[in-house]
């Protein structure tokens, strides 16, 4: 099946909008001249995980912003729980747990205080507090660290409290800008455990920006934005199901000339990525000697692998992700500096 972007696909029957616990239509975010966001169509069913994928500067931050009610949209609708996030804001963030890209816990508090100002914050019950505090320390496995101070705590551990803040008020949707971002790989994985843990005993609906393929491996469905638009929409699977067959990556003496003989001699394109060349074929094992062959120059290396959500992105944009990174934001602050130059 092939991904398409929401607003080329059918809308959801009658009575699948109940399920819908986001709603965005023709969303507009500008700073000056320059459009952030570009339009975009979202529809969020309750209880999926559904991930934001692209690099910094293309648009994830932004529009989770609006969604927080955090930023007010230039143009374009945005309902989130039922409500509206211009006409009410306040009953949103009521709604809603969030956790930020940059570390915002008290450090020279404790666990628990952290928790426990946020459940003030928020008006849980007094009653409630000590029980919900209780519980959202062992979904994230802290309950033996409850009085420590924060300052104490590794990236992870700091990371998990996020999370347990965010849903200590019972949320119907969580939003995670870049939840792991500076964590390795393997503290990575820990956090989406208890996050896949959570949404599976909860039903919460989880949506969460990234720019790590792996992490994006975790969701329901994806949205691939670029440039403030959503270039492809779908499960990893569907998305992954536009590149097809298998990806040829080889690196020889000289890649310039070689993506020019496996064009002529091979029929097929061969698309520069990083210090190799990328090939998308049918059939990689039976590719690969024909390609030996067809090449005049040494081969240093060359392997055979299933497409990945970095390929999809390579496919859809002309560029991997990894290089999209600078670009993106380096045009974010361009265009955030001549906005605040212009007021």
């Amino acid at each position: 099946m092939t991904a398409v972007a929401l607003s080329d696909r059918p809308r959801p029957p009658a009575e699948d909008t109940r399920d819908l616990v986001i709603e965005v239509t023709g969303l507009v975010k500008r700073y000056g001249t320059v459009e952030a966001v570009r339009g975009i169509d979202l529809a969020v069913r309750r209880g999926e995980i559904f991930g934001f994928l692209g690099p910094n500067g293309a648009g994830k931050s932004t529009t989770i912003s609006v969604l927080c009610t955090l930023l007010k949209p230039t143009s374009g609708t945005a309902r989130v729980a039922g409500l509206d996030v211009s006409r009410d804001p306040d009953g949103v963030r009521s709604r809603i747990g969030l956790v930020f890209q940059d570390p915002s816990l008290d450090i020279q508090l404790t666990a628990r205080e952290n928790l426990h100002f946020h459940a003030m914050v928020y008006g849980v019950p007094r009653a409630q507090r000590g029980e919900r505090i209780v519980a959202a320390l062992a979904t994230v496995d802290l309950s033996d660290r409850a009085d420590s101070l924060v300052t104490t705590f590794s990236g992870g551990m700091k990371r998990r409290l996020e999370i347990a803040r965010g849903i200590l008020h019972a949320p119907e949707v969580l939003f995670l800008d870049e939840p792991t971002s500076g964590l390795d790989p393997q503290t990575r994985a820990n956090a989406w455990e208890h996050l896949g843990r959570i949404r599976d005993t909860t039903g919460l609906t989880i949506f969460m920006t990234t720019h790590y393929m792996e992490e994006a491996e975790f969701c329901d469905r994806i949205a691939i934005i670029d440039h403030g638009t959503i270039v492809a929409l779908g499960t990893p699977d569907e998305l992954k199901a536009q590149v097809g067959g298998d990806i040829v990556v080889v690196s020889t003496v000289d890649d310039t000339l070689a993506a020019d003989e496996i064009a002529r001699k091979l029929g097929v394109t061969a698309v520069r990525d990083g210090d190799t060349l990328r090939v998308e074929v049918q059939d990689g094992a039976q590719f690969v000697p024909q390609l030996i062959t067809a090449l005049s120059m040494p081969v240093k290396t060359v392997t055979v692998r299933r497409p990945s959500l970095d390929d999809v992105f390579l496919k859809l944009t002309g560029r991997a992700i990894r290089a999209a990174e600078g670009e993106g934001r380096m045009g974010m602050m361009r265009a955030m500096a001549g906005a605040r130059g212009r007021r």
